[in-house]
């Protein structure tokens, strides 16, 4: 896949307990994600934080039954991120969605032998 110049990130803050069709909500996206051929998503899991409710949770030891945040980030071009974000809708119950213009430097893998690819 080609991925340079200008894209859209998506950012989707949700919480580790929310759920989607039985699996957590975040693997949910990133497999939806990866089924719709974007780019990529990363899943990264919060200290602490809060959201709508105002209520914190947090990775203290004595609070550790809270669910953290998490957050999904997807870069992509604008058009495919568009088509995903109905997607999304559907999925997220509660939680926030962000997006901003990204400049994608360059997108690289690496193919069997080792070697980068472009």
């Amino acid at each position: 896949m080609k991925l340079e110049g200008a894209g859209v990130l998506i950012r989707i803050f949700i919480g580790e307990s929310d759920r989607w069709e039985g699996m957590p909500l975040s693997e949910a996206i990133v497999q939806r994600a990866r089924e719709k051929g974007l780019a990529g998503a990363t899943v990264l899991r919060g200290v602490e934080g809060f959201g709508a409710h105002s209520v914190v949770h947090t990775a203290r030891l004595l609070r550790l039954i809270d669910a953290l945040p998490m957050i999904v980030e997807i870069v992509d071009h604008k058009e495919k991120i568009d088509a995903f974000l109905p997607e999304l809708d559907e999925m997220i119950r509660e939680g926030l969605v962000t997006m901003e213009p990204v400049q994608v430097v360059f997108y690289r893998k690496r193919d069997d032998s080792g070697r980068q690819t472009h």
